[in-house]
């Protein structure tokens, strides 16, 4: 058999890195990223690419809105698409700010933060009933994240400011270490504090990307569905990779 009669199997290139085409924008942290956090690698049925974008710390992204760190946010997004990255989320909430801009400077899709679910989930709910949010920082939360990707200013919100260990170890990094089960009371708390206030509540989008380690415990607290970056970003690798039939 000469090579002119071998059938062409042409493997295409033009990346550095295959098999993986979610690229995540990572905060600079340390607290411990455990099972079902964003920030661990074992948490996604799929393989990811992390890049960590230094300066950018919770602290500075939620509670001083991610002020002069567009830049680097565009660096590290272009840098993971150049890498073999089809797709570009991030770990972090507030960083709806950035969307349309990271949209245009990498021209791939891009999904900031869980809060983009919103409009979706409010579509799917009975009349009379409308989507909560549970967030790591309540007060942080403003209009123009918000107005950023469509979802309604009038949104019922709740915080975890106020907990004993999840926001003073994610966004205030008092200690490296987490009690996970007072953590988890954090998010328990704030739900049902949530509930109280708003009985049209249906359902509940947790805008934190450290949150979905509690999406089941707050399900089962509250009777309602929880979705949380876990489930969106799920949703957003299948168009990536749809599954074969």
């Amino acid at each position: 058999m000469t090579r002119n009669d071998i059938a062409p199997r042409l493997a295409r290139g033009g990346k550095s890195i295959y098999g993986a085409p979610l690229g995540i924008l990572m905060l600079e942290a340390r607290f411990p990223r455990i099972a079902g956090d964003m920030g661990n690698g074992e948490t996604w049925p799929f393989p990811v690419l992390f890049r960590v974008v230094r300066g950018a710390s919770p602290e500075r992204v939620v509670l001083n809105g991610a002020a002069g760190l567009l830049p680097d946010f565009v660096d590290a997004a272009r840098d993971l698409v150049d890498l073999g990255a089809d797709a570009i989320t991030t770990n972090c909430g507030f960083l709806t700010l950035f969307q349309a801009e990271l949209a245009a400077a990498v021209r791939v899709p891009v999904a900031t933060s869980s809060l983009l679910q919103v409009p979706w989930v409010q579509a799917m709910l009975p009349p009379g009933q409308r989507v909560g949010v549970v967030t790591v920082s309540k007060s942080s939360l403003t209009p123009a994240h918000l107005d950023a990707i469509g979802v309604p200013r009038d949104i019922p919100v709740e915080g975890t400011e106020d907990g004993r260990e999840f926001f003073r170890v994610l966004i205030r990094a008092e200690a490296q270490d987490m009690d996970v089960a007072l953590a988890e009371q954090d998010i328990l708390d704030a739900g049902r504090r949530l509930v109280a206030r708003h009985p049209d509540i249906g359902a509940i989008v947790l805008e934190c990307t450290n949150m979905p380690p509690y999406a089941a415990a707050l399900r089962d607290e509250l009777g309602l569905p929880v979705y949380d970056i876990y489930s969106m970003i799920t949703w957003f690798h299948a168009g990536l990779r749809p599954r074969r039939f």
